[in-house]
């Protein structure tokens, strides 16, 4: 069985510091800024807020994972095969999304961000490029979030 390692792109906890920082645009749509507790990156990312809520100051864990898969087999990401009674990462999740890479940019002394759509919602992630290298343009992967409580 392949580690949880093998099938994580990136994980870290996330302190929440604003809800629609610039303005809420959409009525089912938080825009959701936070900051990195362990890598100090910077996140922005749309969550459906009527599926989940995200309060201002809460802690959350996020996951890009590239596979679903315990085992760390990769996914079929062109076909949708409907629930498995298989156990999965997302088990252990409350929120899980699937998407793409549409943009990687690099920018001064070592920092990326890396612009990722879910169905529409967006995210960008800004960071230390070390701790962001496995995640690629044009990568198909998984977001996986859960509240640090």
């Amino acid at each position: 069985m392949a580690s949880s390692a093998s099938m994580t792109l990136f994980e870290d906890i996330f302190e929440v510091t604003a809800l629609n920082p610039e303005k809420k645009i959409f009525d089912r749509v938080n825009r959701v800024a936070a900051t990195g507790t362990t890598f100090e990156c910077d996140l922005l990312l749309d969550v459906n807020s009527e599926i989940y809520k995200i309060q201002e100051h809460e802690r959350i864990t996020l996951v890009l994972a590239s596979t679903l898969s315990l085992d760390g087999s990769p996914d079929d990401h062109d076909s949708y095969a409907g629930p498995s009674n298989e156990p999965s990462l997302a088990d252990n999740y409350e929120y899980v999304m699937h998407g793409r890479v549409f943009d990687v940019i690099y920018q001064k002394d070592g920092v990326v961000a890396i612009h990722a759509s879910f169905g529409g919602l967006l995210m960008r992630l800004t960071g230390d490029q070390r701790h962001l290298s496995a995640v690629q343009p044009d990568m198909r992967l998984y977001i996986l979030i859960k509240k640090d409580y």
